[in-house]
């Protein structure tokens, strides 16, 4: 837009703030018109249309530059003229102020602006306004206009029923019904009192049991943590319960088993390798054909012994004349009466023609066990060893042959043979104390 073709704004639509132009009509007042503006005066009814009381108001006064006194707030709705110029960089339009006072303007827009100004003052809408903003304010006033002719109809048939009324009202019956709405009201606002009382201490009823209310819930929930407590502690009751029960029954199924079990035949066992007799799985015996070694012999001594003691001790039986000790790989047999002790064990080769203490020792272990051979047929008469025993020998009862326990003028073999007899007489003696001490 070039400088002669920018258009001056002095207005603004006082609702959307927006600039206005106004009607070029506006701008061609002529002077007669002028004068006859500054001469009318704006008709103000006061109250009703109908009413015959108006008062007048003056535009101007006399020099036609000043305001009325009673008009002194002319200039309240007065918006600063605007004109449209071209934005900073070229590309747009912005509003500018054209910088003019108040005492520079213009009679004719003195007269605009108080025209606007006295359409604000005398009604509930700022003036000037847009076309847009215009159209929606009467479309506003329309449907004022529709509601306040809808009340005037309901008005008018109301007072046209009123009149047609030609009975005048019986006023001493509006009396009596007075006084009764009267009494009824005293009477209900006594209910009311005492409804207000009543509620007063239901309220106060109420907050006591609220009151208690918390004292349960805080009651109820101490209970539920002590609750959870214990029933925690019953659950690891319960689980260690059922655990030692596990382990009773576990208990009760090794002792059952222990009881059906023979100590002395797992601890003892006597079989037999060939021509040798063997405890524990220790040989006892040479032959010249088979060299067993001194320690595996003199092992299997030991636990000769250690069993034949067992035995004893489990028969209550004392020996005479001896005591057995078993003493492992050196056990041996004490004479009673002689503090001397005879070796069940030996380390040297087989011939021990001037040591007869180990002969000694093994003649004075069969004499213990013939000893407990004959407390076994004393209290059992038909219990039998297989082997007959005596005087350091073991006879065969199916060929008669005897067979000496010495080593000293004997053979290999057959010292062998008398200890495996000797064993023999030991298995049997073992199985008839386990038979006796068993418990059904």
């Amino acid at each position: 837009m070039s400088e002669a073709e920018k258009q001056a704004v002095s207005f603004a639509c006082q609702r959307c703030l927006q600039p206005i132009v106004l009607d070029e009509q506006l701008e061609k007042i002529s002077v007669h018109a002028m004068a006859e503006l500054s001469c009318r005066c704006w008709v103000i009814y006061n109250g009703n249309p109908s009413n015959d009381s108006v008062f007048t108001v003056p535009i101007y006064g006399d020099n036609g530059n000043t305001l009325d006194p009673q008009d002194a707030s002319s200039f309240d709705h007065f918006v600063p003229p605007y004109r449209l110029t071209d934005s900073i960089n070229g590309t747009g339009f912005m509003l500018v102020s054209d910088g003019r006072d108040n005492k520079k303007m213009s009679a004719a827009f003195k007269l605009k602006a108080e025209l606007f100004d006295c359409l604000s003052s005398n009604s509930e809408i700022d003036h000037p306004l847009c076309e847009e903003c215009a159209d929606s304010m009467l479309e506003i006033m329309d449907r004022e206009l529709r509601i306040a002719e809808d009340e005037w109809d309901v008005y008018k048939a109301y007072l046209d029923e009123l009149e047609q009324q030609r009975e005048a009202p019986n006023v001493e019956a509006l009396d009596k019904e007075l006084d009764e709405l009267k009494r009824s009201e005293q009477q209900l606002l006594s209910e009311l009192t005492e409804l207000k009382k009543e509620e007063q201490s239901l309220n106060d009823a109420i907050a006591q049991e609220e009151q208690e209310r918390e004292e349960l819930h805080e009651q109820e929930e101490s209970y539920w943590r002590e609750y959870t407590k214990h029933r925690r502690e019953l659950m690891l009751t319960e689980d260690d319960k059922r655990s030692l029960e596990s382990q009773i029954a576990y208990s009760k199924q090794q002792l059952d088993k222990l009881r059906d079990t023979n100590i002395f035949n797992i601890t003892f066992h006597i079989w037999h390798a060939g021509h040798f007799g063997t405890i524990n799985n220790f040989r006892l015996g040479r032959l010249p054909s088979v060299s067993v070694d001194w320690s595996e012999i003199n092992a299997a001594w030991g636990q000769t012994v250690l069993l034949l003691s067992a035995l004893a001790r489990k028969i209550g039986l004392t020996f005479e004349r001896y005591r057995v000790v078993p003493f492992g790989n050196h056990s041996y047999v004490e004479v009673l009466g002689e503090n001397r002790e005879l070796p069940l064990y030996g380390s040297g080769g087989f011939k021990f023609f001037w040591d007869t203490k180990f002969d000694a020792a093994m003649v004075a272990f069969l004499d213990c066990l013939t000893q407990f051979q004959k407390e076994v047929e004393k209290r059992d008469t038909e219990f039998l060893l297989p082997y007959k025993m005596e005087k350091g020998k073991i006879i065969d009862p199916s060929t008669g042959n005897s067979y000496s326990i010495k080593i000293q003028f004997n053979s290999e073999e057959q010292w062998t043979k008398a200890l495996k007899f000797m064993l023999t007489n030991l298995k049997w003696g073992l199985a008839w104390v386990s038979s006796q001490f068993v418990s059904p």
